[in-house]
């Protein structure tokens, strides 16, 4: 019996070495990432070491794992193969960031044109992220037409401010977990704002630097819709995690989510674009919740992730509660068991593997030189 085992052990490990970790391009057996070997009867037991922490690529190493075994391997034998994520490395602090170092990843939320939905996907993303014991914060960049006051039902709240090491700071407004802050909290509730390009910038400028965030893990960035002088400023101010890109599956959507997603992919920005949301994917009426109409067209945004190569974080359904939640200010993820509130949950945690990704295996993102801004803004 002892001979068996020992030569099982090695037979194990030799089908182990035919599978590849996709990322540093080594058989798992060279690299040591096969761990914990145990043999018991018929049964096999071991972890594998991944820094990919995204379920999709889990999933697809427990396969190959089991594919291997079997297919080298004699007899009839159980695979029970556990995943681990490496931690990754420290990185070097980026100097950019040194006036908000208390806050780990920041996520700019785009899309190409208005009404797409992108402002009511930030707000429930952040009210998921909340929900699972993530520290955050939003920022609601959209300067012309704010609308987070109302979608977490505070418009008509006004931010305090609290001395911090000597300087006054903006504390931001607290609502469902999330910290927010908007330029709708310094305007009254129908009063138009009304301001040039650089006043614009410098109060999405002071939202930021001036605000007592305390520790955040993800401070969310709701943009306006297109490309423009916000955008710029973003970019230039703070070093992006990465960005997520909402669209309709329409095509006039399409195409602006396709100028949203190249220019964060330009070489002078080159800010990682976690993934695409596709919004009003299909509409159920809520008298038949089993029937998918596809009125602006059918898995549009999902074609186009695959095109641009980046990940679909998640297809959303157009259904009269997500609009009636936003409009009373109860975001609707908080109706946990609803089909929407799921899809959102899925995309959310779907956005943290990729942020988690992002951060193993992409250098930091570098903050945009200002005499770039010419070349910046060119599409």
């Amino acid at each position: 019996m002892h001979n068996f085992m020992e030569i099982l052990e090695k037979d194990i490990l030799k089908a182990l070495s035919k599978v590849a970790d996709p990322d540093r391009k080594q058989d798992i057996v060279s690299l040591g990432s096969v761990t914990a070997l145990k043999i018991e009867g018929r049964t096999v037991s071991f972890k594998v070491a991944m820094q990919n922490a995204a379920m999709h690529a889990k999933k697809r190493m427990i396969e190959a794992c089991e594919f291997a075994i079997n297919r080298t391997v004699a007899g009839d034998i159980k695979v029970n193969c556990e995943i681990e994520v490496m931690k990754r490395p420290e990185q070097a602090k980026n100097p950019t960031n040194s006036k908000l170092p208390n806050i780990k990843n920041f996520v700019a939320i785009a899309s190409g044109k208005g009404g797409v939905g992108k402002s009511t996907m930030t707000a429930n993303l952040a009210v998921s992220l909340a929900k699972e014991g993530y520290k955050v914060g939003l920022v609601d960049a959209d300067i012309y037409g704010p609308s987070m006051p109302l979608m977490f039902d505070v418009q008509h709240e006004k931010p305090l401010a609290r001395d911090v090491n000597g300087k006054q700071k903006i504390v931001p407004v607290e609502s469902y977990g999330v910290k927010l802050l908007s330029i709708g909290f310094f305007a009254e509730v129908n009063q138009a704002v009304i301001w040039r390009g650089a006043m614009a910038t410098k109060a999405l400028q002071q939202m930021i630097f001036d605000a007592d965030w305390g520790e955040l893990d993800y401070l969310l960035i709701d943009l306006p819709p297109g490309t423009g002088d916000i955008h710029l400023t973003l970019v230039q101010a703070l070093p992006l995690t990465g960005a997520v890109i909402v669209s309709t599956p329409q095509n006039i959507a399409l195409a602006d989510a396709r100028k949203g997603v190249n220019m964060f992919k330009l070489d002078n920005i080159n800010v990682p674009v976690l993934g695409i949301i596709e919004n009003m994917a299909w509409f159920t009426p809520e008298e038949l919740p089993n029937n998918k109409y596809f009125i602006f067209g059918k898995e549009g945004a999902k074609d186009l992730a695959a095109q641009l190569e980046v990940p679909l974080l998640g297809q959303i359904p157009l259904v009269q509660s997500i609009r009636e939640s936003g409009d009373v200010g109860r975001p609707a993820i908080l109706q946990e068991t609803t089909p929407v509130a799921l899809a959102l949950k899925e995309a959310a945690t779907k956005l943290v593997e990729q942020i988690n990704w992002r951060n193993g295996n992409i250098a930091p993102t570098k903050v945009v030189e200002v005499q770039n801004e010419k070349a910046a803004c060119s599409t």
